[in-house]
């Protein structure tokens, strides 16, 4: 049972509503309230509540007399497996994984609100361990020690081999520097320098290299988080950057609304663009002429259905250093041709790659889909799906979330993340630890948004308004053709507007169903939804030719045709890149 069937069962058993609110409001009423699952194995009935994020407790209360006493992780999961599987629920030989007997002695975090805050902790205990004296800042000089790129030396060299050398070399350069103008380049002093030990990746001037000199000397003298978070923001320590994105069709035109591949491509393109200016301001800030690599390995699909998928190596538009590589899935026939469904690909990933898609945790997008896994898994092989994303982000160093929900969730639904801490999928295994969100290696960093695209909307002089003829052709046409269907009929209504591929967790279908359930809000709005094909023949996901043809269904059902156009949005892509480039007469490839 979930918290609304619980809700559903008190408004039974309470029919007097401010009886019920007093409850509610009581000590029973916030474990109700605070509580995920429960489970009934009469006469006793598991909890397992969630006070906040990231904390869970156990308990079992009886039905004869009402105690309650606290249980296990283990004895929670053995009693789901009783609905689904007693004889394996019993079995003491059953696999029971538990990753934090695997536990390393790095230090936790301790409160919901600091979940996704690592590297702070990690900052604070590192300077812990330096405070003491400054020999204990050796293990920080060697560090520097070991910093190069391709076989140059960068920071300091073995001249500065201990904490009191590099201390009174940083006296001595620091009054030098007082003595130039602030933007006097490197290479005028670099060859005083690096008599003293010092190499390049201060700065590019002598402003920026005495603020780097500065941080250092006060982390050596008194360490404290905050110098030592921007100390390492300004060592030069990152060159190349390379992002596995191994399902879908990776690529930068004729690609969108394929199966698995719409936003994905999107942000991981847009993600590179702004990681290469990132990287070619810090490289330039640290005074140095590197030329960073970011490269995106994605898989090669010989059967490219007319897109670039079929090609090795590919730049990346819109970026002087970055590139698509492609690399096939083997098999032991060789390699394979055809595009497969991000839900059949972990059988290859061993020899593509270890790695894993932590925004596509398919976890949370099923409901009950571990303890349901012998019922999906021909479809979705969720039992090799989740035990993988749980290996994975337990072996990492480092895990990035984009939203503190991404890892935890709210106050009232666990995040991607924490959906893996305790699972069971009986008959397989039983997973009694195996997420800690407090752990340090989880890290939220905002991905922002490209302000060419994203704008207020006040600044009218920025909106494409060549295209307001098409879009309102698409709109109030009656003609169908390759590129929609349906129309709007009532010029003067407002839109609920949705954009995305059908499929099931997308779920446009259930938009579309309660809007033409709801006759009063047809009066009042339009409908327009963008999707990726609305011909099932042209679809070879099975999940989206199902939608598909509900989608129909629900049109015809609710005579919708004048409320609801769909658009197809490969059709629309391909026309909208056509229009641009005869307007700016410059040829023009990529998402738009």
């Amino acid at each position: 049972m979930k918290l609304t069937h619980l809700m559903e069962e008190m408004e039974k058993a309470i029919d007097d509503k401010n009886d019920r609110t007093q409850v509610l409001e009581g000590l029973l009423g916030y474990i109700l309230c605070s509580t995920q699952e429960a489970i009934v194995i009469p006469p006793y009935v598991a909890f397992a509540i969630r006070p906040n994020p990231g904390f869970w407790e156990y308990v079992k209360v009886s039905a004869d007399d009402l105690s309650v006493e606290g249980i296990t992780i283990t004895d929670f999961l053995k009693c789901k497996e009783m609905i689904y599987d007693e004889r394996w629920a019993n079995d003491q030989s059953a696999l029971e994984v538990d990753f934090a007997a695997l536990d390393y002695s790095m230090p936790r975090l301790t409160l919901s609100s600091s979940i996704g805050n690592g590297v702070a902790l990690v900052s604070k205990f590192i300077t812990s361990t330096l405070s003491q004296k400054l020999e204990n800042s050796q293990p920080l000089v060697d560090y520097l020690l070991s910093l190069n790129h391709l076989g140059d030396d960068l920071m300091i060299n073995s001249t500065i081999d201990t904490a009191l050398k590099l201390q009174m070399a940083l006296i001595v350069a620091e009054v030098f520097l007082s003595a130039l103008p602030k933007d006097t380049p490197y290479p005028d002093f670099e060859l005083r320098f690096k008599q003293w030990g010092f190499e390049k990746g201060w700065g590019d001037t002598a402003q920026r290299v005495k603020e780097t000199m500065r941080t250092l000397s006060e982390v050596l003298q008194a360490p404290d988080p905050i110098n030592m978070e921007k100390l390492f923001s300004r060592l030069p320590t990152i060159f190349n950057v390379v992002i596995f994105s191994p399902h879908g069709y990776f690529g930068q035109s004729d690609v969108l609304g394929l199966p698995d591949t719409g936003g994905q491509v999107v942000y991981i393109l847009d993600q590179v663009k702004a990681l290469e200016e990132e990287l070619l301001l810090r490289i330039k800030q640290q005074g140095l002429n590197a030329k960073p690599q970011i490269v995106v390995v994605t898989r090669l699909i010989p059967d490219a259905r007319g897109t670039k998928c079929n090609q090795e190596v590919e730049a990346i538009n819109g970026t002087k250093h970055s590139h698509i590589l492609r690399v096939p899935f083997q098999t032991q026939n060789g390699v394979l041709r055809r595009w497969v469904s991000r839900f059949d690909i972990y059988p290859y990933l061993e020899k593509f790659s270890q790695g894993t898609i932590a925004h596509a945790l398919e976890k949370t997008k099923y409901e009950d889909s571990d303890i349901r896994w012998k019922e999906l898994d021909p479809k979705y092989h969720f039992s090799c799906q989740f035990i993988a994303d749980t290996i994975a982000m337990n072996a990492t160093d480092f895990v990035i979330a984009s939203t503190y929900q991404e890892i935890a969730g709210s106050k009232d639904r666990p995040g991607q993340y924490e959906s893996h801490t305790a699972f069971t999928l009986p008959g397989l295994c039983r997973v009694v630890s195996g997420i800690n969100v407090f752990d340090p290696k989880f890290n939220i960093a905002a991905p922002g948004a490209d302000q060419s695209i994203y704008f207020p909307y006040i600044e009218r002089q920025r909106r494409l308004t060549s295209f307001h003829p098409a879009i309102e052709e698409l709109l109030y046409s009656k003609d169908d053709n390759n590129e929609h269907i349906g129309y709007l009929a009532d010029k003067k209504k407002p839109i609920i507007f949705s954009m995305a591929r059908l499929d099931v967790v997308k779920n446009i279908t259930g938009l579309t169903e309660w809007y033409g359930k709801n006759k009063r809000l047809r009066n009042l709005v339009n409908l327009v939804v963008v999707g990726g094909f609305f011909d099932a023949s042209k679809s070879k996901d099975r999940e989206e030719i199902s939608e598909i043809k509900k989608m129909h269904a629900l049109i015809e059902k609710y005579q919708l045709k004048e409320h609801i156009p769909i658009d197809n949005v490969q059709q629309s892509e391909e026309k909208v890149i056509d229009e641009m480039k005869i307007q700016e007469k410059i040829p023009i490839e990529g998402k738009v």
